[in-house]
């Protein structure tokens, strides 16, 4: 029987994992955020009244076996003068088959069977009307996925305006899992979203599994400036309350000097620094390797040999 691994997260930084985990023989739960309020998502979730489903589009295609064409067709976004600019295709499919089910759940189960998506997709709630805050450091209060992403604050807490009614498939997926995962991408709008949930973190105090994160390699401006892998670990700890991270995974790639400078100058990101020693004080594992690579001049995770690591680490 294969081992069972909650992973949470959202957004580019999941699907890019799972395009090389899913090969491996293991069974995975995906576990979404659906807060955002931006682009194509945010549009339809004013006008339709649903959760967010933009970052569940992106798990599902990259989770899908079918021909590669209808993966692209499940990103294609429109580019046009009418109101079907920006949104994407499987934005809007998943909307239709919202609207014909009335469950996001079951709508993800039929995208998936019509797909070919052999492991599990779960939005980490059905709640139509998420709204995500940011609490920063001088107390201000910043409402909603998008405005946070944009503020450029740094944020001592991220909080829910109304608290989710979290999935029980959510809750039984992590009572029976060997292994959670936070996933990397966004610390503040992607992996917090999904363990904020009083419901989760009772479920995660409980579970003897172990929990993992996948560290981010560069920084993202504005949010987590300076941020060495122990700061994420520790502001993953302190919205974690009772449970703590057990092991971290983070590149120790040396970054092309060209490639570090064009991130710097263009975006104001940084690469994420190990502070092995400071991880040791507080108990984390630390699993570092050469997993950087470049695609197209943009800094990525190499998938395979981050699924060969966790992977190993779960076989152990």
């Amino acid at each position: 029987m294969h081992k069972k691994v909650v992973i949470f997260g959202g957004g580019t930084g999941l699907s890019y994992l799972l395009k090389g985990l899913k090969d491996f023989p293991i069974d995975i739960t995906s576990v979404i955020t659906v807060s955002d309020s931006g682009k194509s998502t945010g549009k339809l979730r004013k006008e339709f009244n649903t959760p967010a489903v933009g970052d569940i589009r992106k798990v599902i295609t990259e989770l899908s076996e079918i021909d590669e064409p209808i993966k692209k067709m499940m990103e294609y976004r429109f580019h046009t003068s009418s109101d079907l600019d920006g949104h994407a295709t499987g934005n809007l499919i998943l909307t239709s088959l919202l609207d014909i089910t009335g469950s996001l759940k079951e709508s993800i189960f039929s995208l998936s069977k019509l797909l070919d998506v052999k492991h599990t997709v779960l939005p980490i709630s059905e709640d139509s009307s998420l709204t995500l805050i940011g609490i920063d450091k001088d107390g201000n209060i910043i409402e909603g996925e998008d405005k946070i992403t944009k503020s450029h604050h740094k944020f001592e807490r991220i909080c829910y305006k109304q608290e989710p009614n979290v999935l029980p498939e959510v809750i039984t997926a992590i009572e029976q899992a060997d292994l959670i995962i936070f996933s990397m991408g966004s610390l503040y709008t992607s992996i917090l979203p999904n363990i904020i949930c009083k419901d989760v973190q009772n479920a995660l105090a409980k579970t003897p599994a172990p929990i993992m994160y996948l560290c981010n390699s560069v920084t993202q401006p504005g949010e987590t400036d300076d941020f060495t892998v122990g700061n994420h670990v520790e502001m993953l700890n302190r919205h974690l309350e009772t449970r703590k991270i057990d092991v971290v995974i983070a590149s120790n790639s040396e970054i092309d000097k060209k490639i570090a400078e064009k991130y710097y100058t263009e975006e104001y990101k940084t690469p994420v620094k190990i502070d092995e020693k400071y991880l040791k004080k507080i108990g984390v594992e630390l699993i570092a390797a050469d997993l950087i690579t470049i695609e197209d001049n943009t800094i990525r995770h190499n998938s395979l040999k981050l699924s060969t690591i966790i992977f190993n680490y779960l076989m152990r």
